[in-house]
């Protein structure tokens, strides 16, 4: 309990005077939320769920990536937090299996268009699955606009999690890359997802020719190295970024909150305050 209390601590002196924050600053958390899995034991959803809320209620980001989720996670989060909306699809089109939930601030931003494609080679077909992997992967996305009218576009997605889908999720963040260059040059850009690879692959580099990695900035940096800790705490993977192009980047956080063995996911969010660059 100490050390959960401590990392709230920690969270709120980051995140501080969040919902007051200037127009040209947005908080923005990755979260893989970890699907509602009844064989979690101490950390099904049921008994994890206050704690999820109350990690994102400290943070009180602008707009969270979600991975994994299900859409009555999504709806309880909103029904507590009632200033986020959330939207997307899951990896077949609807809404039965996992999403890439996005939740944003009502008060704060307004959605002007959003949408998905897959993580293949037939990009806009729901389900579709490319280069050997096992389950549908995808990208939903928005373009989002401040109250002050400053328009920026918003990536979430989950690529392939098996230790022999190296070459997909190379192959799946080029696509992305490719479709992040396609959108107009004078938008800004927030990409979140779990990568299921490190910081030193090719599906990394790909990526980070056109985006800049929040946690590698050289920037106020709190919180384990990793993400990925298997509802142990313990762990040696940042698999979980946030990256960004036309935003400076002022603080990035990950998140090791728990209450005992129960923890928000079995890894932690991240959480990164990021500035418009002009």
């Amino acid at each position: 309990m100490r050390r959960f209390w401590g990392w709230v601590t920690a969270l709120a002196a980051l995140c501080a005077g969040a919902p007051a924050l200037a127009q040209d600053t947005l908080t923005v958390m990755s979260l893989n939320i970890r699907y509602p899995n009844p064989g979690d034991g101490a950390n099904v959803w049921e008994k994890r769920r206050d704690l999820t809320i109350a990690t994102i209620r400290v943070a009180a980001p602008d707009l969270i990536g979600t991975q994994e989720l299900y859409q009555r996670q999504g709806d309880d989060i909103v029904r507590a937090l009632p200033h986020y909306g959330w939207f997307g699809t899951d990896r077949y089109g609807g809404h039965s299996d996992e999403h890439m939930g996005i939740f944003y601030r009502r008060d704060r931003l307004k959605m002007v268009e959003h949408g998905q494609f897959w993580l293949s080679e037939t990009p806009e077909k729901p389900g579709s699955m490319s280069w050997g992997i096992d389950l549908p992967r995808l990208v939903n996305w928005a373009v989002f606009e401040t109250r002050d009218g400053r328009r920026f576009r918003f990536y979430d997605t989950h690529f392939p999690h098996r230790d022999q889908d190296e070459a997909a999720r190379e192959q799946a963040a080029r696509l992305l890359a490719a479709r992040i260059a396609e959108a107009p040059k004078d938008q800004p850009v927030i990409l979140t997802g779990d990568f299921n690879t490190v910081d030193s692959s090719a599906a990394h580099r790909a990526l980070t020719e056109g985006l800049a990695d929040a946690w590698l900035a050289q920037v106020n940096r709190q919180g384990p190295s990793f993400t990925f800790h298997d509802f142990t705490g313990r762990g040696d993977r940042r698999i979980d970024w946030i990256l960004t192009r036309g935003f400076a980047v002022a603080e990035v956080a990950t998140v090791a909150t728990h209450r005992g063995a129960v923890f928000p996911s079995d890894h932690y969010p991240v959480v990164a305050r990021v500035r418009f660059d002009r």
